[in-house]
């Protein structure tokens, strides 16, 4: 689980001394943990390692948007530390689909549930999310399902 992988490259920051990936661990830990309280409320997950991409994910994105205002604000150096935060994280994030994966898995989908137009969106995206949540970035394949059904 990726749970366990965390667990055990924090410990292994600890012994390395690594200052800036134990902190990036840390935050990592803290939303899980954040995410899990906030899971309590309504049903148990069904899948806890999708629980744990799904916010992963969302720290990424989190990150990269603060990395470009940073940029833009002339704070390199703020900039340079979330990158360093993006790419911790990232270590722990499946490998995600490439664009042509992508659109094959689209055409799947688009062939599976006989989509034909763009007012088949929603069910092409309910179904890509429910397959391939974990390995793909759902703002990019919105983009190529409107592609592939218009």
């Amino acid at each position: 689980m990726i749970r366990d992988d965390i667990k055990a490259a924090q410990i292994a920051a600890m012994k390395a001394g690594d200052k800036p990936t134990r902190g990036a661990i840390s935050l990592i830990q803290s939303a899980i943990k954040n995410r899990d309280i906030e899971a309590r409320t309504g049903g148990a997950p069904a899948d806890d390692d999708a629980l744990v991409v799904e916010v992963l994910q969302k720290m990424v994105k989190q990150r990269r948007e603060s990395i470009e205002m940073y940029t833009q604000g002339g704070r390199q150096e703020l900039a340079d530390a979330e990158a360093a935060e993006v790419a911790v994280i990232e270590r722990f994030l499946p490998a995600q689909m490439s664009e042509d994966e992508t659109r094959a898995a689209i055409e799947t989908i688009k062939a599976d549930l006989g989509a034909a137009g763009m007012k088949d969106m929603g069910r092409v995206m309910a179904e890509l999310k429910a397959r391939h949540a974990a390995s793909l970035d759902m703002s990019k394949a919105s983009g190529l399902v409107k592609a592939a059904l218009s």
